[in-house]
């Protein structure tokens, strides 16, 4: 894949989360057949007053100058890509530790609506050229963007020895 229109809209502090490397997951209520997309970062979060209690002490600095997306006008940017290499399917009282992400445990349990987890296991790519991207009005999960992004020397911001040490949960 040499470019591509695809995104995941997921909050600004998680996407630089998994882009700098404080991160190798995320914990969803459903799974997905979309395997590659373009990180598309929103604000969902920093709308709430109380955002910083849904996360680790350790990381609440991160994710308040981490909270809003870099932005030009309307326009976003987009620095990184993911790939989908796994979802691993637990209970909820059997989620990852929070050695793998930013959150509260008690955020993410708060988070479920079932009984289910799926822990999408992603390897997260920095963009040699990073992406000024319109706003995608109505998509709440996914969204295509009007324009291929390339995908041409991209890096993984995991090595592959790393990234099997911290995928593993």
């Amino acid at each position: 894949m040499k470019s591509t229109h695809k995104c995941l809209k997921e909050w600004n502090a998680t996407i630089e989360a998994l882009g700098q490397r404080k991160q190798t997951i995320l914990i969803r209520n459903y799974k997905t057949n979309v395997t590659e997309f373009l990180l598309y970062p929103t604000v969902s979060y920093a709308l709430k007053d109380d955002y910083l209690e849904s996360f680790q002490g350790e990381y609440q600095d991160f994710v308040q100058s981490n909270s809003l997306p870099d932005k030009k006008g309307d326009k976003v940017l987009i620095k990184y890509f993911a790939t989908l290499e796994e979802i691993v399917e637990k209970l909820v009282s059997r989620i990852p530790s929070p050695k793998h992400y930013i959150w509260t445990r008690d955020h993410v349990k708060n988070y479920m609506t079932g009984k289910t987890a799926y822990i999408w296991i992603l390897r997260v790519y920095e963009l040699k050229e990073p992406y000024w991207a319109e706003p995608t009005p109505g998509a709440l999960r996914y969204a295509n963007l009007k324009e291929e992004v390339s995908l041409k020397g991209m890096e993984p911001v995991l090595n592959d020895t790393e990234f099997v040490k911290l995928s593993k949960i």
